[in-house]
């Protein structure tokens, strides 16, 4: 895919370096020459533009992409600006960075497709890891619902899965996988993680489990409580 990044600071460039690491195609635009100078030799094209600007924007590639990203997070106004410049010049998919619920409340009423909030997921990530005492990837589904995935509790372990679940309610188990040792085609032996059948009868948690669950925010909340 092709994608026109705009905002290459630590965020946008590390995106644009990630993508371009895919093999997509990345195009990036900045207002500063060290972002430009920075980035230039590793994704495809560089501009340097002031996309608070409309006739600057318009220099853009904008119809010849399939994604345009708004990274910008420091300058709430010109993140602001731009989104709408885009929408005027008939920018069909956009994603936009928000720095704050407010920023993000602003956002919203562009009905762009996505709004990207790294540094509150980073947030909410940290909080639940140090919840559990072990590392946290989450996801919200909606405004209320999270999707957690997370190594087994050091408390659960030894403890039936059917039992985790009768008490956690409100969380709901929705997958574990287990290490399991594999041979490569060169006889390296590496442990690979497998998905295990959790009706099996009496099914166990063991120290390297890690668990995808689900539910809603008032449910993690007591779940933590069971760690603190």
């Amino acid at each position: 895919m092709k994608y026109l990044i705009i905002g290459l600071g630590i965020y946008g460039s590390n995106l644009a370096l990630d993508l371009a690491a895919l093999g997509h195609e990345v195009i990036g635009a900045d207002n500063k020459s060290a972002n430009i100078e920075a980035i230039k030799d590793f994704i495809t094209t560089v501009y340097q533009v002031d996309s608070t600007e409309e006739s600057a924007l318009s220099v853009l590639p904008l119809k010849n992409v399939d994604l345009v990203i708004v990274a910008i997070g420091e300058n709430f106004g010109a993140s602001v600006k731009t989104v709408a410049l885009l929408k005027k010049l008939g920018v069909r998919h956009i994603y936009a960075r928000a720095i704050d619920r407010l920023h993000e409340s602003i956002l919203e009423g562009f009905d762009i497709d996505r709004i990207l909030t790294p540094e509150q997921r980073a947030a909410a990530d940290l909080t639940r890891e140090m919840g559990l005492g072990t590392h946290v990837t989450s996801m919200k589904i909606d405004s209320d619902h999270i999707i957690a995935k997370f190594k087994i509790p050091a408390a659960f372990e030894g403890e039936p899965y059917a039992r985790i679940a009768s008490d956690e309610p409100d969380i709901k188990i929705i997958a574990v996988t287990r290490p399991k040792p594999r041979t490569n085609i060169i006889g390296i032996s590496h442990d690979e993680p497998s998905l295990i059948d959790l009706s099996q009868p009496g099914l166990t948690a063991e120290a390297d489990d890690i668990i995808t669950v689900i539910g809603p925010s008032k449910g993690f909340k007591n779940f933590f409580k069971r760690f603190n």
